[in-house]
């Protein structure tokens, strides 16, 4: 027995889906473009602290485990790697990223540390970000020292302007709860300088976008 046939033709479809499929097409196709982006939150800027060098190091390149010819055995090796963006998400050309840090031994290269730093580690880097905002440091994963949880000093530069100092953050590392500077954040703020150091082939591996308001 022959399947029943609709009485409609080909070309004719009902008044009403006619018009819901009008309708529909255009609201599915305009609610996937204005899907809202995540608002991005500024690297809060925290305290310089007392052992910015004095004067720049001959050696400020971005390998902080080569100090001149010395290569420093001291410390866990890791790799720190970000962005720096705008709030939205364009990169900073022309910006300048700079650490600084205590070496294995929790001392840095400074008179107010009693310049007790090992010499073969540099203790400080440089560089200037890529066409995308990227920038990369080899160092050794922070450790913690008197009265500090773990930390890396970081500061941003574009041209003569400063525009940020703030402080990186091991995520998990017991002592953050009991470091003054990193417990009197706000949770998001703690999130925005808090990130995970990670296992690599060549040591540790961590990630620290920053976000720059201007």
């Amino acid at each position: 027995m022959a399947a029943p046939t609709s009485s409609l033709s080909p070309g004719l479809l009902p008044r009403r889906a006619v018009a819901a499929a009008f309708v529909a097409a255009p609201v599915l196709w305009l609610g996937a473009r204005a899907q809202p982006q995540p608002k991005r939150i500024a690297t809060p800027s925290q305290t310089e602290g007392p052992f910015y060098p004095v004067k720049l190091p001959a050696d400020s390149d971005n390998d902080l485990l080569r100090n001149g010819t010395l290569s420093y055995r001291g410390g866990q090796p890791a790799s720190v790697e970000g962005s720096v963006t705008d709030l939205d998400g364009r990169p900073l050309r022309g910006a300048q990223v700079e650490i600084w840090q205590c070496d294995e031994g929790g001392h840095y290269h400074h008179p107010g540390d009693g310049d007790r730093a090992d010499t073969a580690f540099q203790g400080f880097g440089r560089v200037a970000v890529d066409a995308e905002g990227r920038w990369r440091f080899r160092t050794i994963r922070p450790v913690a020292y008197s009265g500090r949880t773990p930390h890396i000093h970081v500061k941003v530069k574009l041209g003569g302007r400063e525009l940020l100092t703030t402080q990186l953050y091991v995520a998990g590392d017991p002592g953050n709860a009991r470091d003054s500077l990193w417990r009197n954040l706000p949770e998001p703020a703690r999130e925005a300088v808090t990130v995970p150091f990670e296992r690599a082939s060549d040591g540790w591996q961590a990630r620290f976008p920053i976000v720059i308001a201007i």
